[in-house]
């Protein structure tokens, strides 16, 4: 296995300016300097550096909840965990209780960290935190969603199913899917530990 090389020297930021802009998103391009004098000029989509939380919610060993929801990029349906962004004051485990809420209509007593992913790390700077949430409790908040979302309940056996079905496609969802299925393989008593 190779380790991040942590010593690898950055290109250097000479300017930098936003050249785009919409409601949702801006642009940012880049002049840079790399280590070996070559200059180049890139263009990322600036984030707003709160970063993002999507929950694996475990109502019981066997199951797991996801929602369906209209994805506009896709301009369709997706099959998906619950997802949002972390608000401004908010953690990562607050944030994903809040979205839960929001979502699903139930709170967690506990949170497992299982992950951060860097979306699309070559022209987007946005992180997605990936937990597992146990120990359910019903409550509901009234969240941002244009439609009620409809919830999936999802048997934990069924996850190559899953990997089959026709709206489960967002990359961020399979990569927690597999990301909660090695954790729980490895930690088979985790639905045993006290909240």
């Amino acid at each position: 296995m190779t380790q991040r090389q942590s010593d690898k020297q950055k290109p250097e930021i000479l300017a930098q300016q936003i050249v785009a802009q919409s409601r949702l998103f801006k642009i940012e391009q880049l002049e840079l300097q790399f280590s070996n004098g070559e200059l180049r000029t890139y263009e990322r989509m600036r984030g707003s550096g709160r970063g993002a939380v999507m929950i694996v919610a475990l109502p019981d060993p066997q199951h797991m909840y996801l929602v369906r929801e209209y994805s506009a990029g896709t301009h369709d349906y997706q099959l998906g965990f619950p997802k949002g962004l972390i608000d401004p004051g908010e953690d990562i485990l607050t944030a994903a209780n809040r979205e839960l809420k929001e979502e699903i209509g139930y709170g967690a007593r506990r949170f497992v960290s299982l992950k951060s992913l860097a979306l699309a790390p070559g022209y987007f700077n946005a992180t997605m935190h990936i937990v597992l949430a146990l120990d359910l409790y019903p409550e509901r908040l009234t969240g941002d969603e244009p439609e009620p979302l409809e919830v999936v309940t999802w048997s934990r056996q069924q996850t190559t199913e899953l990997l089959q079905q026709a709206d489960f496609t967002e990359a961020r969802s399979v990569a927690a899917l597999l990301l909660a299925q090695q954790y729980l393989e490895a930690n088979p008593d985790v639905f045993e530990q006290p909240a």
